[in-house]
């Protein structure tokens, strides 16, 4: 009976010490656009002004068209720029975020040399109030 109450505890202590070292993930770094292309691969938070978007003319089955949004600076020679689709057609994602600071968080790709990351999910973008 010592045994099984042995055991008893240790499992108890052991589940109660899992959640006493669980700890919350910090939150992704925050970066410029410019800092972003040396970041490929992390995921961190990109905060800057939209300065341009495109609306891509194919669209993907049961989204619509993603568009682009460049950051800081737009096309020919974009920074970083990332990529989301509007709830109600691409219409509606220009106007959140047109002219907007805003950040968003996510895993940096680079194609064609330009870093961009997909906002999938548009919980990951945060518009800002301006001066910050």
């Amino acid at each position: 009976m010592t045994i099984i109450r042995s055991l008893i505890v240790m499992m108890c202590m052991t589940g109660v010490s899992a959640l006493a070292f669980a700890q919350s993930a910090p939150p992704p770094p925050r970066i410029t656009p410019s800092e972003a292309k040396k970041r490929a691969g992390d995921t961190v938070t990109v905060c800057g002004k939209v300065v341009d978007t495109k609306v891509s003319k194919y669209g993907l089955a049961g989204r619509g068209k993603p568009v682009n949004f460049d950051l800081d600076q737009p096309e020919p020679n974009p920074v970083f720029y990332f990529v989301t689709f509007g709830d109600g057609g691409p219409e509606e994602a220009i106007a959140a975020y047109r002219g907007k600071s805003v950040c968003v968080t996510g895993k940096i790709t680079v194609q064609a040399g330009v870093p961009y990351i997909m906002a999938d999910d548009r919980s990951h973008i945060k518009p800002q109030a301006e001066g910050k």
